[in-house]
């Protein structure tokens, strides 16, 4: 495993970045590593006392400026607010990373419509709500070269039974990316996409796969190089595809996952072998670690 950062130190000098879903897990690792490369970044989530805690912490850890503001990305207007945070405190904003989600394993026919809102709200609505308010301002402005960045997965475009809520948000994001990659290149913006495989972090994977089940379906197994991705290694990607370094890459989706879905697509079909008795066990459990 290669960990150590990737880019030299002030490859983001001057960039001012926002990152959704900002204040735990990769979002934060990604942001860790914008600010050790030089960027300004606001942080965002519906949590104002997550975000304003990380932020003291990447400050303190790193020395770089972070913006916490709250945003549900699920509302438009919220959206609209943080954009002009970001934009009041940095001047401009060059790149935007479409990051917040939220996910949870079920079989699809035990799902309410609310349910399955809640999941494609955030991940799909959330990320064309953020990408629209920061595209429309920065073509209304002649602001080139920015860069949006979207966190899909690889079951983006095989599906996955048990998620599919996220499969099918996900997949949108996809074409998302691919779209806009091209109709909005003659604005010199870049859309372009990461694909992660398992990189596990303790509030999402706690609740796809609470208690012991995180030993049941070790995820590492199914990988063919034997482990789980290290978050450095997807901010170092991250920043790269942020980065002026990659200027000539444009609508495209890299996957980071060690070969996970090419070995067996649908990250989570390996549930089938869950019993019936067991999901109402895994329900209560998930619930629990929310809560």
């Amino acid at each position: 495993m290669y960990t150590q950062p990737m880019l030299r130190e002030d490859s983001l000098k001057g960039k001012s970045i926002v990152v959704t879903g900002g204040g735990t897990g990769l979002g934060k690792a990604m942001t860790k590593y914008f600010l050790e490369l030089g960027a300004n970044v606001a942080i965002t989530s519906r949590k104002i006392d997550v975000l304003e805690n990380t932020a003291q912490e990447l400050m303190k850890e790193t020395g770089g400026k972070v913006l916490p503001v709250a945003c549900d990305v699920r509302n438009w207007l919220e959206v609209e607010a943080m954009m002009q945070a970001a934009n009041d405190e940095f001047g401009e904003v060059h790149v935007l990373v479409n990051n917040a989600a939220g996910n949870f394993i079920s079989p699809t026919e035990r799902l309410s419509p609310r349910a399955f809102d809640t999941i494609v709200n955030i991940v799909l609505k959330g990320s064309y709500y953020s990408t629209l308010a920061f595209g429309k301002h920065w073509i209304k402005n002649k602001q080139e070269n920015r860069t949006i960045l979207n966190i899909v997965t690889t079951y983006a475009w095989t599906g996955s039974g048990y998620v599919v809520p996220s499969a099918c948000a996900k997949a949108g994001v996809l074409a998302l990316t691919r779209s806009l990659a091209v109709e909005w290149a003659k604005y010199k913006i870049r859309s372009n996409a990461i694909a992660p495989g398992p990189f596990p972090t303790k509030g999402a994977w706690d609740r796809l796969l609470p208690g012991d089940l995180k030993e049941q379906f070790d995820l590492a197994k199914k990988v063919p190089i034997g482990r789980v991705g290290h978050h450095q290694e997807l901010a170092n990607l991250a920043a790269y595809l942020v980065s002026d370094f990659s200027a000539y890459v444009n609508g495209e989706v890299m996957t980071i996952d060690g070969g996970e879905w090419l070995k067996g697509a649908g990250e989570f079909n390996m549930l089938e072998a869950l019993p019936e008795q067991l999901w109402d066990v895994a329900e209560a459990m998930a619930r629990k670690a929310k809560s």
